[in-house]
């Protein structure tokens, strides 16, 4: 289904910030405990009952802040057990109606092969698939209350799959890193105009539509989605479509949501770059920040200046991720094959280059010999992700890493991220970026995180790591562990409040 142009004699209305989850907007911060509840339809008529009055918490901004937030996203799988017709479901995009673990070729893209392979996944495949995830967020000590009301409630429509616990691990993620710093900013306000003007450099500004559906993305486009005649929503509740204002918008303020369970080694991932560094702390700890493109501390490998420590957390995340990488277009300072600069880029329409028209038509035409060396990266603009993840299990400490077993606990990342067009988005950075062995021009070598290590064919393994020198061949660190495997994962609908409600009802 093709995009639908935006209508240039529409101006942009108001957000209605009351229809949009609050997940969408907030990161719930300061509810630092979570769990993530996985459902399957048991009784379709109690199931769509609940869902038609559950309290979903919204993107209006409270203060302060509410005790708790429930969320609530649907499978395709979710929306069949539910009784949605048919050409609704269809109208959503294939990725979500195909589902992340039914198609072996998807699989292979994503890089859920070997050990992360769907078979083996403790949900998510097969007849674990869930229907339902209500997401729980709650403040310090208010959890228990919350998640035994909600799972009484639920009871008499559906059957528990699993359950997601979450850990807080303050800003710091299972390997020892301060993380959630690089996120897109949403345009909110919808100043950006609705069209698709080339951008020269690089902007973490991004046009709504990229993570709401019904709002014109970074093309200047509609991205598909379910419009239905205005007399089957009986409740009469649904938005009109801004592109077509004679049909009922089923998607408007919803966006899609990925779930993963990402198991990550941390004794392993520790233990493996001491032997690289033959013991040396400073030599494990510069590899482990060229590998993650970060320090530790979160500094990005390529400033100069420390960020001041007097700075608010949010202040500090905002400067920490202002910069990108035209300042190092071979990789000295921060590795190519980084698992930051694969996640995000933060390249432009166009290489580096002179402001002028010659200069800009040059780049464009390949004429710019320098510029074809950094035109192997796709625009980042059309692929970012709102990173919503959670930690679990028990934190440990890089130097207790180093002398625990290698099977010492289990620990990861609820992996949460939010995005308007599942394949030019998740699936795009996924496999083009994380899991490409021939990123930015590279050969052999997968994320030195998130890499499964599977060779690309008998004579081409992906276990390396590279790391360019100023004065000479890169060096290079091979033979690495997988450091992380998939546990589970499904795409969900998160949609706008009303579209909820009319789900619940619809046939």
């Amino acid at each position: 289904m093709a995009e639908a142009p935006v209508n240039p004699g529409s101006g942009p209305a108001r957000v209605e910030l009351g229809d949009v989850q609050g997940l969408v907007r907030f990161a719930y911060r300061d509810h630092t405990e979570a769990v993530f509840l996985l459902l399957q339809v048991k009784d379709s008529s109690a199931a769509r009952a609940w869902l038609a009055q559950v309290a979903v918490s919204s993107a209006v901004t409270r203060t302060p802040p509410p005790n708790t937030a429930l969320q609530v996203g649907l499978t395709c799988e979710g929306l069949r057990a539910l009784g949605l017709a048919g050409d609704l479901i269809t109208a959503f995009s294939s990725e979500f109606v195909t589902g992340m673990a039914a198609d072996t070729s998807r699989s292979r893209r994503l890089g859920d092969s070997g050990p992360s392979d769907p078979s083996q996944w403790q949900w998510g495949s097969g007849d674990r698939v869930p229907h339902v995830a209500v997401f729980l967020y709650a403040l310090p000590g208010l959890l228990h209350g919350l998640q035994e009301a909600v799972e009484a409630q639920i009871e008499s429509g559906f059957r528990i799959l699993c359950r997601l616990a979450t850990t807080d691990m303050g800003e710091t993620e299972p390997f020892g890193f301060v993380d959630g710093i690089s996120q897109p900013e949403l345009d909110w306000t919808r100043q950006r105009a609705a069209a698709d003007v080339t951008q020269l450099i690089y902007s973490n500004l991004t046009c709504l539509g990229e993570f709401l559906l019904g709002y014109p993305n970074e093309y200047g486009l509609y991205t598909p989605r379910p419009l239905v005649d205005p007399s089957r929503d009986h409740l009469g509740i649904l938005p009109r479509a801004e592109e077509a204002p004679d049909r009922s918008d089923v998607g408007r303020n919803g966006t899609y949501l990925v779930l993963r369970q990402l198991r990550q080694y941390v004794p392993a991932f520790w233990q493996a770059l001491d032997r690289y560094a033959n013991g040396g702390s400073a030599d494990r700890e510069h590899l482990a920040s060229a590998m993650v493109g970060r320090t530790l501390a979160g500094e990005p490998l390529v400033k100069t200046q420390s960020t001041p420590a007097s700075l608010t957390p949010a202040e500090r995340r905002t400067a920490l991720n202002d910069f990108d990488y035209r300042s190092d277009p071979q990789g000295i300072r921060c590795p190519l094959g980084a698992h930051v600069r694969r996640a995000n880029p933060r390249s432009a329409d166009l290489p580096p280059g002179g402001a002028g028209i010659v200069s800009r038509f040059a780049r464009i035409l390949g004429l710019n010999p320098r510029a074809r060396a950094q035109d192997l990266v796709a625009s980042t603009r059309f692929h970012r992700l709102l990173r919503r993840g959670r930690e679990y299990g028990s934190a440990i400490t890089p130097s207790q890493a180093l002398t625990a077993s290698p099977s010492d606990g289990e620990r990861g990342l609820q992996f949460v991220c939010l995005n308007a067009n599942i394949q030019r988005q998740f699936e795009f950075v996924q496999s083009a970026w994380i899991m490409s062995a021939k990123f930015a021009g590279l050969r052999d070598e997968g994320d030195p995180l998130l890499g499964n290590r599977l060779p690309v064919d008998a004579e081409n393994p992906t276990d390396s790591f590279s790391l360019p020198q100023s004065n000479g061949p890169s060096q290079r660190v091979t033979g690495l562990p997988q450091f992380v495997t998939v546990l589970g994962g499904a795409y969900f609908f998160l949609p706008g409040i009303r579209a909820l409600r009319f789900m619940a009802g619809a046939r």
